[in-house]
């Protein structure tokens, strides 16, 4: 899963990691889980909670379960950690960009959010802006979708994506060209 904080990533992850008994690993809660641990706010904290993510991630998928990853993934190197963790277990990867295509909803959403995680202070509206401004160009192949729409719709249209991308892997010679 990837998108800007608040763009309702979260949502549909816990939504499809239901639907399919797989677990979600979420990379704010494991960030706030070290502030609360001493590590100071002044390390990359941010890019550590990516990494014990991915050997989390790694331990799933060598149980043979698959995980939903929800983070910004907002650069590269971030989508090349989990290219490159597929690579190395033999997993298939799907990535699934959430956005809000409402502006005003974005920020309310943001502004309003409280989520139970202790010790994790959520952005401002400016530093999401800023995020926005760097967030890298996609070269993979995705699902976007607009959390706009209603939930129940776009858990519809994941859970069809997944599916599609699994029968394709599985029967090469259906996919269209």
């Amino acid at each position: 899963m990837a998108g800007l904080p608040a763009a309702g990533k979260s949502a549909i992850a816990e939504r499809l990691a239901s639907t399919l008994a797989c677990a979600v690993l979420s990379v704010d809660p494991v960030e706030a889980a070290m502030w609360r641990a001493g590590v100071g706010r002044d390390q990359p904290t941010g890019l550590a909670a990516y990494v014990v993510v991915e050997a989390l991630a790694a331990g799933q998928l060598a149980l043979g379960h698959d995980v939903i990853i929800d983070a910004v993934n907002g650069v590269e190197p971030a989508r090349e950690q989990w290219r490159q963790l597929a690579g190395r277990t033999g997993s298939a990867l799907r990535f699934i960009e959430v956005r809000c295509s409402d502006e005003a909803e974005h920020r309310r959403r943001l502004e309003s959010r409280n989520r139970p995680i202790e010790g994790f202070y959520e952005p401002t509206w400016e530093s999401v802006q800023e995020r926005r401004a760097g967030f890298a160009s996609w070269h993979d192949e995705r699902l976007v979708l607009d959390s706009i729409a209603p939930l129940a719709d776009n858990l519809r249209l994941a859970l069809d994506h997944l599916a599609n991308r699994s029968e394709a892997a599985q029967h090469p010679q259906s996919q269209a060209g």
